[in-house]
């Protein structure tokens, strides 16, 4: 695996040695030492795995405190457009954000460590998503920020009017909100 640092520290792309031939392919897509001897030690607990068809936008949402949670994310099944948001107090970074493309052709991984909102846009017909995480879900504690507001702004790859989000994803919370303490 080639494990590559991003421009905003915690955040990492992992690339695995993908073995292809006329009958497809075989990757190792998680291997424990190698990651924990480069990123860090991270105790994975769960796998998630989401699929959602074009427009869809997902995020940006992040735990709080105690739950917080690290992430590994790849694709299975078609694109998508992944971004970390850095949420962490104090940061010299705080809110920039880091995005990329991941697709069942490049099988590139992303790693999001506590401190940051994720969020993902699909950019195929359909898209299989799937993330490790090292903390249970725990909804009292998860929040969302707004994936338009001007202070982040994020350069999507597509127009605004043909994304799709939940209800609850077009009520997130501003950076500002955020500086300030309020919760959903």
């Amino acid at each position: 695996m080639n494990f590559t640092k991003l421009s905003i520290s915690g955040l990492w792309v992992i690339e695995p040695k993908v073995f292809a031939d006329s009958r497809g392919y075989f990757m190792e897509s998680w291997k424990k030492d190698e990651f924990e001897q480069t990123v860090g030690k991270v105790n994975f607990i769960q796998d998630n795995e989401s699929k959602s068809s074009f427009g869809v936008f997902r995020g940006l949402h992040y735990q709080e405190g105690a739950t917080a949670q690290a992430k590994l994310v790849h694709v299975i099944v078609g694109r998508v457009w992944d971004i970390a948001v850095d949420i962490r107090d104090g940061s010299p970074t705080f809110g920039q954000y880091e995005a990329m493309e991941l697709s069942e052709d490049n099988h590139l991984q992303f790693f999001i460590p506590c401190g940051f909102a994720h969020g993902f846009l699909v950019l195929s017909d359909t898209a299989v998503f799937s993330y490790k995480v090292d903390n249970i879900y725990s909804p009292s504690t998860e929040h969302t920020i707004n994936c338009f507001d001007p202070d982040i702004a994020i350069q999507f790859p597509v127009d605004r009017a043909v994304m799709k989000l939940s209800p609850k994803d077009e009520k997130g919370l501003s950076l500002r909100d955020i500086q300030r303490g309020k919760t959903i």
